[in-house]
């Protein structure tokens, strides 16, 4: 039973390798981006609320994020497992998943970083967004969010790292590459 969270930046390929490690550990992916766009789609009243903020390239509320997650924490799917993607994204959420976590009785085993450096991050978003048509992908919105996760998701990285939690892995090169070092760090980590 693994419980975790996955770190990166904005492109850094963190669905990808979310979706390939939970096939691989067997556990359940939680994204609250394919969250809020299931919730946009279907127009429902957070996917309104939420849509303002991820057109804008803004994080959506703690308030609204947080009681999602809690929501889906308490499912009885993640009780073998579970790899957060998105989420946390501030010092403030950090802080909430703790005290949801300590509520529900457990706690983070692990939280892998992925790392790219921001001229190759803009080339795969801007490659996405045509690819996927996706609105929330323009190089304006592109640098806002790399600006905003320096901001307020890397410092996440040092609450991490001083609870002994953080592995970093290189999140350049073929998806297959990326996910063989990733698994090798898990393995080497006790995941």
């Amino acid at each position: 039973m693994t419980r975790m969270l996955i770190i990166g930046p904005p492109g850094s390929g963190k669905g990808t390798q979310a979706a390939r490690i939970t096939d691989s550990l067997g556990i359940v992916a939680i994204s609250t981006g394919d969250i809020f766009r299931f919730n946009v789609k279907e127009g429902t009243p957070l996917g309104v609320e939420a849509k303002k903020y991820i057109d804008a390239g803004d994080f959506v509320p703690d308030s609204v994020t947080n009681s999602m997650v809690a929501d889906r924490l308490a499912q009885d799917d993640v009780a073998d497992g579970f790899l957060l993607d998105g989420y946390p994204r501030t010092r403030g959420q950090v802080d909430a998943l703790d005290a949801m976590l300590e509520k529900l009785g457990t706690k983070l085993d692990i939280v892998l970083q992925l790392t790219a450096d921001n001229e190759e991050l803009v080339k795969r978003l801007l490659g996405r967004a045509e690819q996927e048509g996706r609105a929330d992908d323009t190089a304006e919105v592109i640098e806002h969010r790399l600006a905003l996760y320096a901001k307020e998701t890397k410092p996440l990285v040092d609450v991490y790292r001083d609870r002994g939690l953080l592995v970093q892995v290189d999140g350049l090169g073929e998806i297959s590459e990326v996910t063989a070092r990733i698994l090798a760090a898990l393995r080497e980590h006790g995941a």
